[in-house]
Parts: structure tokens; sequence; C-alpha cells
């Protein structure tokens, strides 16, 4: 059986590649990456990576609120999440959590924790799993789960924590996103990570527009170098590609419930 490769946390709904949205998806194709997971960050965004999705058969969309984009939440917001998220092709609930690394202040913290259980409140209501957000914040966001765990599981995107933080995480049943960093020579942690992650819940990330993997940092990301991250896991790992590719592609049904 032949694998592809997939990327489960990009957002086309970005200025920086909506506007060659189609090339881009073109260039996925070419490098063999198949089903694209497109992000939203807010309401208007969230109804874009909808609209995204209903165009091409192997886009699917996550609909929420980041914490560096409440601004415009509301329990009127959410309402209008909930509603858009009956369309068949949003298989999620995100990108979520808590981000410190802007706001040092308790008080906008305290917010983003409320927000954040809002959500997924939300999600569970739903029968959706999430894509959590947790830059700075893995102890908090640990907690929080832990507290207000999320039914249908969810993946930390573009994950940053210890080793042994990914241990327990892995204990309450999450998934994990690995990115662009992994692929970095001095990324000690990254590579840590990536080797003693469970393989049945690793999943492979660009979050592009953001974060390009060696040789392209510095440059505007596209799913197309997906293949980059799998082959430096694989070598971290030692596995075969073709191997870590199938794993990926049973996670990624799994978590989100779409065929490969």
């Amino acid at each position: 059986m032949e694998h592809f490769y997939l990327d489960s946390h990009c957002h086309l709904n970005d200025e920086a590649l909506l506007s060659d949205f189609e090339s881009v998806v073109m260039r996925a194709r070419d490098a063999q990456v198949k089903n694209l997971l497109v992000i939203g960050w807010d309401l208007e965004s969230s109804k874009k990576a909808v609209e995204l999705a209903e165009n091409d058969e192997h886009v699917y969309a996550a609909i929420g609120f980041h914490p560096e984009n409440l601004e415009g939440i509301s329990e009127e917001a959410l309402s209008e999440i909930e509603e858009l998220a009956s369309h068949e092709k949003v298989v999620a609930i995100g990108e979520i959590g808590l981000d410190y690394h802007w706001y040092k202040e308790q008080k906008d913290r305290d917010n983003q924790k409320v927000w954040f259980i809002r959500q997924i409140e939300l999600a569970n209501k739903l029968g959706l799993p999430c894509s959590i957000h947790a830059r700075e914040a893995t102890g908090d966001t640990y907690q929080l789960l832990k507290e207000h765990p999320i039914h249908a599981s969810a993946v930390l995107h573009c994950y940053s924590g210890s080793s042994e933080m990914l241990r327990e995480f892995a204990k309450l049943g999450y998934y994990f996103g690995f990115d662009g960093p992994v692929t970095f020579k001095n990324a000690k942690e990254p590579k840590e990570c990536a080797l003693v992650c469970p393989l049945d819940r690793l999943l492979v990330e660009t979050d592009s527009p953001y974060m390009s993997p060696t040789p392209f940092r510095g440059t505007t990301n596209e799913p197309k170098n997906i293949p980059l991250i799998v082959e430096q896991i694989a070598m971290i790992r030692e596995m075969n590609v073709e191997d870590l590719k199938g794993a990926i592609e049973e996670n990624f049904e799994r978590l989100f419930h779409v065929k490969p």
C-alpha cells in the first residue's frame, strides 16, 4: 500500500499563502502531501478555513480562537463557531490554548484559561478533538487538561515541552505535532521528544507559513516541506520513512476521523 504525507496543521488561510492557494496545494501534491488540515485562529479565519476545505477534497478545517486572538471572542462568537462546526469538513476545534510568551500579566493569562476551557467544553459538546497551542505554558496546559479532559483527544501542536512532560501528556491520551524545529541543527529538545514520542501519538505539521524547516529557514513555509520533517524524524527514530508515513496516516485517521 502506498502511503502519503499529510500536514495536520497549516494556515493556508493566512494572507501569505491565501493569494496563491491553488499553487500551494499543487506544490504539496507534487511532493506527495495529500491531506491538509487548515487551522483557524479567530472567527473570520475559521470561516475561511471551511471555505477552502469546501473547495478541495483533501483539505479539512479546524475552527476556534487562538489565545493571541481573543479580542473578538464572545459567547455569540462561540455560537457561530458551533454552527460552523456542523460542516462535514470541520474535523477539530482549534487552534486553542495558552500563550504566555507575549502575555505576562496574570489577568491576561487567566482570561486565556477561561476561553480555553469554554472551547474545550464546546469540543466535548460536539464530540470533536482539539488542536492545542501551548507556548511557554506547558505546566498550566497540563494541569488544565487534567481538570478538563478533551473527550475526543487532542494534538499538542508544535510540541515545545520537555520529553518528561511529553510522557505525562501521553498518559492522558494526547497526540503530539512535530514541525520545522525538529530539523534545526541544535534543537536538542525537539529531537529528544521526537525520539521518545509513542509512535501511535505522533503527527507532523508545518504551521505554514511559519517555522520553515532546514534548509528553508527564514522563507515562507508551505505544506510541500512536510517530507523534510518526516525524513528527519525517521532518521532520529532509525525508522524506514514509509513505515513512519504509514503510522502518521493511522494517527491522523484515528484522531480526526479522516481517511488517508
